[in-house]
């Protein structure tokens, strides 16, 4: 009897064993999806804006697949591009990272965010370039040749008030064959690579990173901006074939040149779309806000395709705009708008000659940023630049809002990019930065660090 009650009750816990062994696999199948993504961070500090985004990458394609949680909204304590009032910028960053947070949490696990990644204005950024060479023995060149390398690259001394926040291997050479994309597998005695560095200025860094910290956040790394932009806004062709990218913002307007696929340049003036605003402001005599509005709605840096009586309703500063209203010629503001933006593209012209990349940065220019969307810029580029001109808009991410998905958000979107692609090798090497930035009196205490960073 013992036995058939046994027997009776194994029968009817089966079904059960075997569920918990589903549940138990279905568990582990979950952990094991999970494990294969992995939310990240952005934060784009801004004059105008200061915004937060947070996505799902995918582990295994290094690619953003889905934006989860996003906030932007008006910047405060940033004046063309640099502090002004710290506390009012640790305050507007917790604010709009907050507010993402809270967007994403259903998504996260109730977990809160540990760190993210920061951009870096151009404006604080220099570049450097140079070789360096790898000693291979005739063996198989492996990753680990290519860390060494880049470690080497660490160990050239920046000026003390500066920091790498980027190291990009721009083209390899094996013995004497040049232009090799991907030395992985080959075999040689010596190894090539030619390499730009990114540097940017020691305080910007601390009060960005303060801004980050101040809200129990750790910055996980930085990007600079333009090169962000660049990623989100610029086909492989255009990277590769040579091209350079102009973020119009607010404050500044930034540059980067891209180069046989790599980065070689970034920089910036200080010039912006607040410019256009308060020469509106001052030219139309009406507020700043009027002036916005009016940049906005009507802006254009041509004439083409208005009539001579066309006219726009300006509002006289510190008057009723419902009663105290005056009517001018639409043509007065773009003789106002045309002169500054010609000047921005006339001073990025002179910059990029000067700096000897008018011809290494090609015939091609991708303009964005929210001041890159005035009526008749990308004609006004060509004839200034002398060079071919196109509207950059960012790639659309599953999950982007509609609202943030314009050239305004360009640096944001392209940071997704760039932190899914390092996030890995960006956790691996900031001890090795570390030791890197060290000035090591002697050989041996050099070697002791290499050892350190391969090893460890």
């Amino acid at each position: 009897m013992r036995l058939t009650e046994s027997l009776f009750t194994l029968d009817k816990l089966k079904p059960l064993l075997d569920k918990k062994d589903s549940d138990s696999n279905t568990i582990q199948i979950e952990t094991k999806k999970k494990q294969q993504t992995k939310p990240i961070a952005v934060l784009d500090i801004g004059t105008s804006k200061i915004c937060c985004m947070i996505a799902i990458i995918d582990l295994k394609t290094n690619t953003p697949v889905e934006i989860i949680g996003q906030a932007h909204h008006a910047s405060d304590g940033i004046r063309n591009g640099n502090v002004i009032d710290l506390k009012a910028v640790e305050y507007a960053v917790g604010s709009v990272i907050q507010t993402a947070e809270n967007m994403a949490r259903s998504r996260m696990n109730g977990q809160d965010l540990q760190n993210i990644f920061v951009n870096m204005p151009a404006l604080y950024t220099k570049p450097y370039h140079f070789s360096v060479d790898v000693q291979i023995s005739g063996q198989q060149i492996t990753e680990r040749d290519i860390d060494s390398a880049i470690n080497q690259a660490r160990h050239v001394a920046s000026p003390k008030e500066e920091s790498i926040i980027h190291v990009i291997p721009a083209s390899y050479s094996v013995d004497r064959q040049t232009g090799i994309k991907v030395p992985i597998g080959m075999f040689g005695h010596h190894m090539g690579v030619d390499i730009s560095t990114i540097t940017a200025s020691k305080p910007a860094l601390q009060n960005f990173t303060t801004a980050v910290t101040a809200n129990h956040l750790d910055v996980f790394g930085f990007c600079a901006s333009p090169y962000a932009s660049g990623l989100s806004c610029l086909v492989e062709d255009e990277k590769n074939l040579g091209c350079t990218v102009i973020d119009m913002g607010a404050g500044t307007s930034q540059i980067a040149v891209f180069f046989e696929g790599a980065l070689i340049y970034t920089g910036a003036i200080p010039v912006g779309g607040q410019h256009v605003t308060n020469d509106i402001a001052r030219g139309l005599t009406t507020s700043v806000t009027d002036a916005e509005r009016l940049k906005i709605l009507y802006g254009s840096t041509t004439n083409i395709g208005h009539g001579d009586h066309d006219t726009i309703d300006v509002t006289a500063v510190g008057e009723d705009d419902s009663v105290n209203t005056k009517k001018v010629p639409r043509s007065l503001l773009t003789g106002i708008i045309q002169p500054r933006i010609e000047e921005t593209f006339e001073l990025i012209r002179a910059k990029l000659n000067d700096e000897g990349l008018s011809q290494v940065a090609g015939r091609r220019v991708v303009l964005t940023g929210g001041a890159s969307q005035l009526l008749g810029i990308q004609d006004l580029a060509k004839h200034v630049l002398d060079k071919q001109v196109r509207l950059g808009k960012p790639s659309v991410i599953k999950g982007l809002a509609e609202s943030t998905g314009g050239p305004v958000f360009a640096t944001a979107l392209g940071m997704l990019q760039y932190a899914a692609e390092y996030v890995d090798h960006q956790a691996t090497t900031r001890p090795a930065s570390r030791i890197a930035n060290l000035h090591l009196p002697d050989n041996i205490l050099r070697k002791a660090a290499s050892w350190f960073k391969e090893n460890w």
